[in-house]
């Protein structure tokens, strides 16, 4: 058993010592210098105190981290299923880059789906399908009453990814992409780069508890600063960032020797110190105040649209940000549901895993408080999470979604393999790096010609499938048009599993639904606390 162990530190000392008897022939010269470091390395192993693996088989031990570093990829390429969503299924990934490059996204042969598996879902078509429409048409007006400077934004947009996150070419690609298409570009709350900037595309500027661009010294909201910053044309909507599906109620920090000239510049932060993103807004603390704060920044950004991005959590809290609402007469213009099924940031494993209402339940449950709340039309709703079909832009609209946004699948579009290396700066194609070197590997001119056609072919694809359904416009996609499989003999229109208030419902003296009745009576607009 000791030989077993010691067997392949053994064979390189003796390969070494042979090797080194015969060091003047040619052959011996390479075979004694790996033999020898080898066996180097195997009396290092033995000697140290901190793995036992390589205590116990010295050499050979160190196989287990080589395994163990490219068991992702040796999975994704040859043992993972086209379905295995790990967190996206090969086909998802095949079909985003199928539609990026212009190629055929049909498939032969029938459905790979296992359509009497609870949970399959599909859209009922029409016998009498619609002509189908111009996906150019595809746009919902954001911007409520007390909206100076509306915005006409595309149905589908790309998701919140800062720069600092994604390397400057994905950035540049991406808003370049956005400009070609006619879509908006979200900024993600690590504040507007040059690189934002170079193509012109229309920018939605998040604005995260760092308020990075936007910030005085101390890391307090700037008025002046943001005024300045919203003034500009190609800012077109301000997004208040609450929280984000990747890691919801968590804070951030870009680590100092991560903060370059251009992110110190970008964010507003000093070089040489740690970028801290805290757990909290300091600029309210209460819904009337986050309300007022709305207003504000309606104010200084000369009316544009403003609205706020949440993954929920404590249900009261949304509630009282609603009552908040009603009281002071100050609405969002738009609001957008994130899902605790993560995003593009990296977060610890059991934020990422278990914490956070996933997009759809929250998404419904937003709709409804603000249709029982008699809000609902005064307030756009967008929804990101998991969205790289034309199907997933269906379901969410149907559920209660006036637009979407995407991140992940605008990332594949730029040619992201999901190596899972997002939080390590050595991205292999270039996207999720600030590395010069590896991030020249991505060609803005090209990328962004694939993110214009992933936006345009997705958004065809949709004008085909609503036609299908008899629908001309996805405003008019509904819970019944919706059907998902709850069991082997049993499937139910979306309208049939869910729960939809009726306008007003909230505010009479009981609600029907008990869920949501005891939840309001909870809620408070003066604090995020339940009421006593």
């Amino acid at each position: 058993m000791i030989f077993t162990r010691f067997t392949a530190f053994a064979l390189c000392l003796i390969t070494a010592l042979v090797s080194g008897y015969y060091l003047p022939a040619v052959w011996a010269m390479p075979l004694f210098a790996a033999s020898a470091l080898l066996s180097l390395l195997g009396i290092y192993d033995l000697a140290q105190p901190l793995h036992s693996v390589r205590r116990n088989y010295p050499v050979v031990g160190r196989l287990r981290w080589l395994f163990e570093d490219i068991r992702p990829e040796i999975r994704q390429y040859l043992i993972e299923g086209d379905d295995e969503q790990t967190p996206f299924s090969r086909s998802q990934r095949a079909l985003v880059y199928a539609r990026a490059k212009n190629e055929s996204s049909e498939r032969a042969f029938g459905t790979l789906q296992n359509v009497y598996a609870a949970g399959y879902e599909f859209i009922a078509h029409s016998v009498r399908p619609a002509p189908v429409a111009d996906p150019a048409t595809f746009r919902v007006a954001i911007g409520g009453d007390q909206c100076a400077q509306r915005y006409n934004a595309s149905i589908f947009n790309i998701s919140a990814m800062s720069f600092g996150s994604l390397s400057a070419n994905a950035i540049r690609a991406l808003n370049k992409g956005a400009k070609m298409g006619g879509f908006a570009h979200d900024t993600g709350e690590g504040s507007i780069s040059p690189y934002h900037r170079e193509a012109g595309g229309d920018l939605i500027w998040e604005i995260g508890s760092g308020y990075f661009g936007c910030r005085t010294a101390d890391g307090n909201f700037d008025a002046a600063r943001f005024a300045e910053q919203a003034a500009d044309p190609q800012v077109k909507m301000i997004e208040i960032k609450m929280s984000q599906g990747a890691k919801p109620g968590h804070g951030g920090i870009l680590p100092a020797a991560k903060v370059t000239a251009e992110i110190s510049v970008t964010r507003g932060v000093p070089m040489g110190e740690d970028c801290i993103s805290p757990s909290r807004h300091r600029a309210f603390s209460t819904p009337v105040e986050m309300m007022e704060f709305i207003g504000r920044l309606r104010e200084l950004s000369k009316g544009k649209p403003v609205g706020f991005k949440l993954c929920i959590g404590h249900p009261w809290e949304f509630m009282g940000m609603v009552k908040a609402m009603r009281q002071t007469g100050i609405l969002p213009d738009f609001i957008v549901v994130d899902g605790g099924e993560g995003g593009t940031g990296a977060a610890p494993l059991e934020f990422t895993d278990h914490l956070g209402l996933p997009m759809r339940e929250g998404l419904l449950f937003v709709h409804n408080t603000l249709v029982g709340a008699g809000l609902r039309g005064r307030i756009r709703v967008g929804a990101a999470g998991k969205i790289v079909s034309a199907f997933d832009i269906a379901a969410v609209l149907a559920l209660g979604a006036d637009w979407t946004n995407a991140g992940r699948g605008f990332m594949f579009a730029l040619g992201c393999i999901q190596s899972l290396s997002c939080h390590t700066n050595r991205c292999p194609v270039g996207v999720a790096t600030q590395d010069p070197a590896r991030q020249r590997a991505l060609v803005v001119s090209d990328k962004a010609e694939r993110v214009d056609n992933f936006h345009r072919n997705t958004l065809a694809g949709l004008a085909e499938m609503i036609a299908a359904a008899g629908l001309e416009h996805p405003s008019q996609i509904s819970p019944h048009h919706l059907v998902r499989r709850v069991s082997l003999t049993e499937v139910r229109l979306f309208s049939q599993l869910h729960v939809y208030l009726e306008p007003g419902e909230l505010l009479n003296d009981r609600c029907d639904h008990d869920f949501y009745d005891r939840i309001w009576r909870l809620a408070r607009a003066d604090s995020f606390d339940l009421a006593q």
